[in-house]
């Protein structure tokens, strides 16, 4: 008994430190991680038979530059026939405009021509009428014969008879107004009709342009090639999966009780395995908000002080010098160490 007694007393002196340790968290500030990076996969949005893929794995994409190219025939051919339409329906508006323009001041020359004329008539039948007055005035007084009083109540009568007619014609000039409101009316709905064909060619643009894929607005690295030249893409298809290379990070695991020292602008600095000794400023850019246990069934108090929290610590410095899948260290400064 006596002997067992020192070996009992030394696992209970390992137990108490294992507890600290973890309830202490991590006092050097020192973890460990992998270096990753954010691959992103470059889809198609539409679709069509893959002509060319312009770079291979491990090229470097310049911002912006087009990675692949699909067939284009159908769109390109929709597109032209739908400017065709545009252009046909522009010369129509033209032609109409220009009819319904010369309608118009045909009809307001006819229109002052028929109110001359209804006006002169109407003129006339006053003139004929003071003429068959004064007639009848003679004629009582004998001074005029039958037959000048028969001629001058005719010359009333056929005037009156022009003046209806002029008054009709009048009336029936002024109807062909709605002519031209129908003429107008016209080019507006060749306008309308325009206006939608151009609408439809600017739809085929954008869709056309997304016949060619293009990278993103930095420059990548090609880490893998997923569709081929003569391949079908279908909207949403990954063609290449590329990477950042100025946009790594190291993910380390934090427990519990360094969550006070660890957070989103925390400086740290980072340490390859292959490299010992020297380091490159980073910064804790993400935090997770849920913990990772470990073991995954947590019964107890002592287990549950086990849970880390995911966290990415950006590369500041140095970045093309570290490649994905590299293992590091990573450090608390001395400032947020303290």
């Amino acid at each position: 008994m006596k002997r067992l007694l020192p070996v009992l007393v030394l696992l209970a002196l390992v137990a108490t430190a294992v507890v600290v340790f973890h309830r202490s968290g991590n006092p050097d500030g020192r973890y460990t991680g992998f270096v990753e990076g954010e691959e992103r996969l470059l889809r198609s949005e539409v679709s069509g038979r893959v002509l060319d893929v312009a770079f291979r794995e491990g090229d470097t994409i310049p911002a912006n530059a087009v990675i692949a190219r699909l067939d284009d025939t159908d769109i390109a051919a929709r597109e032209q026939s739908a400017r065709q339409q545009v252009e046909v329906l522009a010369r129509q508006i033209d032609q109409a405009q220009i009819e319904a323009e010369l309608r118009e001041a045909s009809w307001k020359q006819d229109l002052r021509t028929r109110q001359t004329e209804a006006e002169q008539a109407r003129a006339d039948v006053d003139l004929a009428a003071r003429t068959a007055d004064r007639e009848e005035g003679l004629a009582k007084s004998g001074a005029t014969t039958r037959q000048m009083l028969d001629d001058t109540r005719n010359r009333l009568s056929a005037a009156k008879t022009a003046a209806e007619r002029a008054g009709n014609i009048l009336e029936r000039t002024r109807a062909e107004e709605a002519t031209i409101a129908a003429a107008r009316a016209h080019v507006d709905v060749l306008a309308s009709q325009k206006d939608l064909a151009a609408k439809q060619v600017a739809e085929l643009e954008v869709t056309h342009a997304k016949f060619q894929i293009h990278a993103p607005g930095v420059a990548t690295v090609v880490q893998t090639q997923l569709l081929w030249p003569g391949e079908l893409a279908q909207p949403g298809t990954p063609v290449l999966s590329v990477l950042d290379p100025k946009d790594k990070y190291v993910q380390i695991y934090v427990p519990v009780p360094d969550l006070s020292r660890v957070h989103v602008g925390t400086k740290m600095e980072i340490e390859l395995d292959s490299n010992p000794g020297k380091r490159w400023p980073g910064e804790v850019t993400f935090v997770a908000e849920h913990a990772n246990f470990t073991p995954e069934k947590i019964e107890t108090r002592s287990d549950r002080v086990g849970q880390v929290y995911r966290v990415k610590v950006r590369i500041v410095e140095g970045v093309e010098t570290f490649m994905v899948g590299a293992e590091s260290n990573v450090y608390l400064v001395a400032e947020a160490a303290r």
